[in-house]
């Protein structure tokens, strides 16, 4: 397969300088499908240099919208008319592509937008989405692999109760509403900082949300939008990866414009394995100068130790002193990576929801594969790890979610190198 490429790693060493984080992909995205509810040019700085901003960005532009990416900067030119059909050739390599569902349903009435793809993670269906935008008066129906919506005469609010704090389902009602008639309540919301990100960028677009970062949301339509400039908020994910791959390698990272506060259990949890967290005027720092011990986690939608998190965990329980318990609640196919990792030489036995993880004091490098953005991830953290050489292959899964992985491992201190996978198939 032309293009394919793969990271060879050498084990061994420590992670040890500074990182400074930029946007987060779990709001940039929504944050660019936001804009599509207002005309004009909308600004996002802090963007992230990632594949997903990409596909995003060739979305909109399929919609009719103009896009250019400005080093760091995103620049989206919103037309008096849009599209209001989004393809499976772009949407199959973007699961957060069903964000627009919402916005164009808002914008233009009536939206088909083909049924999504993205990580092979276990389920994540619509059923919310669909149902929460139906009580505010949306005709949804999924035809040939398409999600197609209709309201001619527009949506109308309405007291929405989800009976998950679903992320995506939240964040395509709540971008729906604000040009829906009346007041529309969701309860049982989701509360992650990126959902409160978006809230508040459509707050300085116009929007009237009541309840930002609470589990009760009130927002009051149909409101008059205006394009804004707005900064996205830090990934925690690629902050806590770095900060679990501190702990993992006995190494000294400072993490800069990172927020200790959307993190908070993750390192707790680290602590209790042994690392020194200090947090600072611009982020946090993790030193760790012993082996690991053994902690016990239980993913949980926000405040929650975060599902994204759990594959680096499992790494770091991997190389542990003691045995550690590892709860998956939110994604049932998270655990399809330990077989990966266990050909490295970790000691994982998976059940279910649950996976235990004997520690052991090394594991050594193999070749192996990743099949999504944080097992990816969660591979990379244990091939540094590991004696001898680690192959990473499927590296394009890691370019969705993490800007120049290589490259900041190299910075780091880490032997990291990028190269032609000739063997993918």
């Amino acid at each position: 397969m032309p293009g394919v490429e793969r990271l060879r790693i050498q084990g061994g060493a420590r992670l040890v300088g500074e990182v400074t984080v930029t946007g987060a992909k779990n709001s940039v995205l929504k944050l660019m499908a936001a804009a599509l509810l207002a005309r004009g040019r909308t600004v996002l700085h802090d963007v992230p240099d990632i594949l997903d901003v990409r596909y995003m960005g060739e979305l909109l532009e399929r919609l009719g919208c103009g896009v250019e990416s400005r080093g760091g900067t995103l620049v989206i030119d919103v037309p008096d008319e849009v599209d209001y059909a989004a393809d499976y050739t772009l949407v199959r390599r973007l699961r957060a592509s069903i964000i627009v569902l919402g916005p164009l349903l808002a914008r233009c009435r009536r939206a088909q937008v083909a049924l999504p793809g993205g990580d092979s993670i276990g389920s994540r269906g619509l059923g919310m989405h669909v149902a929460g935008l139906a009580k505010m008066g949306a005709d949804i129906r999924v035809e040939h692999g398409y999600v197609i919506a209709e309201a001619p005469g527009g949506l109308r609010g309405n007291e929405i109760l989800l009976d998950f704090p679903s992320v995506g389902a939240t964040e395509n009602l709540l971008l729906a509403a604000t040009l829906a008639e009346g007041t529309t309540i969701i309860d049982n919301a989701a509360r992650e900082p990126e959902i409160v990100d978006i809230a508040e960028m459509l707050s300085r677009m116009g929007a009237k949300i009541g309840g930002i970062g609470t589990s009760t949301l009130e927002i009051e339509g149909p409101a008059s939008l205006s394009p804004v400039e707005h900064t996205v908020v830090p990934d925690r994910v690629v902050a806590g990866t770095w900060a679990i791959g501190a702990t993992v390698t006995g190494g000294d990272v400072r993490l800069r414009n990172a927020r200790a506060d959307h993190l908070s259990i993750v390192l707790e949890k680290l602590t209790k394995a042994g690392a020194d967290v200090e947090t600072t005027h611009d982020g946090f720092a993790v030193r760790m100068d012993r082996r690991p011990r053994a902690v016990d986690i239980v993913t949980l939608p926000y405040p929650g130790f975060p599902t994204d998190l759990q594959p680096m965990m499992v790494t770091l329980a991997a190389v542990s002193e003691g045995t550690s318990m590892v709860t998956e609640n939110l994604f049932d196919g998270r655990f399809r990576f330990v077989q990966e990792l266990a050909r490295l030489g970790a000691d994982v036995e998976t059940d279910g929801h649950h996976a235990v993880v004997r520690g052991r004091p090394t594991l050594s490098g193999a070749p192996v594969e990743a099949t999504d953005i944080r097992a990816g991830a969660a591979l990379v953290l244990a091939g540094l790890v590991a004696e001898g050489e680690t192959v990473v292959s499927g590296v394009h899964h890691i370019d969705r979610g993490y800007p120049d992985m290589a490259g900041v491992l190299r910075g780091l201190g880490a032997h990291v190198e990028r190269e032609p996978d000739d063997f993918a198939k």
